[in-house]
């Protein structure tokens, strides 16, 4: 059986067991987003899991989609889908600043980050040891990749965003750093913040959850909705403004 074939086996297992929380994230949105056309923005788009959860439930007016590794960005541009006027894709990462990062792509892509990986963590150990299962691959970092790195607010400016319904984060360890690329205006501008945070000791992030939460409520966000990921040590969040 080739790597491919095992890859495909694995995202297929990941989708199952993410399956009932996707459905109770998803009538959690559906309770609280009107039926107008949405507006998205999507940092860390990976395959494209995020474009098409808001595509196959949600009236979308805009989507705008960041993934900085560039293997991806190009599968991401392929699919025919995807191919909208209301649909933008980059290949460049989102953090606080305009700089250069070095992106850490892993043999399971959707565990890349800018951030270091402990390899001495009892989680890390583990992780290896499922993903050999799928992969004849023994090493964990497949490559590195020099990506650019801009600011959310950047964004919004360059694109004269004035509205955006839900901002979804999914960086592996970098969630603070793209929060703190957001000025206070631009804050006032979403509606809904949805995030993965990870507690396992693997990625060295520099920061903690309570950064994260007092960053949003020094914003006016506060937590709504919080769900365990299955067989992982990571929550979702939904923060909602509580200006809106």
């Amino acid at each position: 059986m080739t790597n491919e074939i095992k890859g495909k086996i694995f995202a297929i297992l990941i989708e199952i067991i993410d399956y009932p929380n996707k459905k109770k994230i998803l009538n959690f949105l559906k309770s609280k987003l009107e039926k107008n056309p949405l507006k998205v923005i999507d940092i860390g788009a990976h395959k494209g899991e995020t474009i098409n959860f808001f595509l196959d439930n949600f009236s979308i007016g805009e989507i705008y989609a960041f993934e900085p590794n560039y293997d991806l960005y190009q599968k991401l541009k392929k699919i025919n889908k995807f191919n909208k006027k209301n649909i933008r894709i980059f290949n460049f990462g989102i953090g606080y600043r305009d700089e250069i990062k070095t992106l850490n792509i892993m043999t399971d892509s959707s565990s890349s980050t800018i951030n270091y990986i402990n390899e001495d963590t009892a989680y890390f150990k583990k992780k290896k040891k499922l993903l050999s299962l799928f992969s004849s691959n023994k090493n964990f970092l497949k490559k590195k990749q020099k990506i650019k790195i801009t600011s959310l607010s950047q964004i919004i400016s360059n694109n004269k965003i004035n509205r955006i319904d839900i901002l979804k984060i999914d960086t592996e360890g970098y969630e603070y750093n793209v929060l703190k690329g957001i000025k206070p205006n631009d804050f006032k501008k979403i509606n809904f913040i949805y995030f993965e945070h990870h507690y396992d000791l693997m990625i060295k992030k520099g920061y903690k959850f309570s950064d994260i939460n007092l960053l949003l409520n020094q914003n006016n966000f506060y937590k709504k909705y919080k769900l365990k990921m299955n067989f992982r040590k990571s929550f979702e969040y939904i923060y909602e403004n509580s200006e809106k």
